[in-house]
């Protein structure tokens, strides 16, 4: 090799040092009053009480609240909001254009191994079985062995859940058919049509969807709360750990318990058969 070429090759090694360098300095932020930004990822498909949108395309909710107070107890950051399709804003956090994201993610195997996930959950999704308004035999899983389950993504938090129970209950198993995206307005159009016996899925989501589609359809049961929690690309264990502190200690004094009744009229920080019983009245 001759002189040349090493010189060359040593100036673009140098060069790409002051690269990554400059990239690196550009990523931590800071406000005119010294605040890091941290870069968050809201998911544009947005799932009211969760997160939406008002009239004038501002973010409101339940995360938008937890998140405002987490702000107060951490006045050291600035939360900056990008909003994003789901799958985007995972791949941005697991490559670093984002710090964490929200949007109500369950914990499953395959996201423990590239997100850094929290101790603590700041709140927890129901989930459901939608049936027709004239059925009464279905309000729990055990229910739907041998009966006909609207179509679901064969990854995600809610499949998680069906497989777990079909691991548990390996002799009488839920037959689940697979699709990629399944729409949840088309399953819940298969069930009102008595293609499907019921649809598995978010309460949340079907609150949202039943206000447009004005189905002859109910909630059958509420089988489960799954906790809910923020993500973090894996290099920020402090700021997770900060957020993680913080979140523990808004549920200790009320604050989250609080939030939970304004948005979901019921505090969800509670067992599931007081959301049963005083909550949610799922059978009308």
């Amino acid at each position: 090799m001759n002189r040349k070429r090493i010189w060359t090759k040593f100036f673009l090694f140098i060069l790409s040092i002051f690269v990554i360098a400059g990239c690196s300095n550009s990523e931590s932020k800071e406000t005119d009053d010294g605040k890091k930004v941290i870069k968050v990822a809201l998911s544009d498909e947005v799932n009211p009480p969760f997160l939406y949108t008002d009239d004038q395309n501002k973010p409101i909710g339940y995360d938008m609240d937890y998140l405002a107070e987490i702000e107060k107890k951490l006045p050291e950051y600035k939360f900056e909001y990008t909003f994003g399709e789901e799958e985007s804003n995972l791949i941005g956090v697991d490559t670093g254009k984002f710090d964490f994201a929200i949007n109500w993610f369950f914990k499953n195997p395959e996201r423990e191994q590239k997100f850094l996930y929290p101790e603590h959950e700041y709140g927890y999704s129901l989930t459901v079985l939608v049936t027709k308004s004239d059925r009464n035999d279905i309000k729990s899983l055990d229910d739907m062995v041998d009966k006909k389950l609207a179509p679901m993504a064969p990854s995600g938090g809610l499949r998680a859940i069906l497989n777990g129970y079909n691991e548990k209950n390996s002799d009488n198993p839920i037959e689940i058919e697979s699709m990629e995206n399944p729409s949840a307005a088309d399953n819940l159009k298969r069930v009102a049509e008595g293609k499907a016996d019921a649809v598995f899925l978010n309460k949340t989501t079907f609150d949202a969807l039943q206000k447009e589609l004005k189905l002859d359809l109910k909630i059958g049961g509420i089988v489960s709360k799954e906790p809910v929690y923020i993500v973090y690309n894996k290099k920020h264990k402090e700021l997770a750990e900060k957020i993680d502190k913080a979140t523990a200690e808004l549920i200790e004094d009320g604050t989250l318990p609080k939030l939970a009744e304004k948005w979901f009229g019921v505090d969800f920080f509670k067992d599931l058969d007081y959301i049963k019983k005083e909550g949610f009245q799922y059978e009308k």
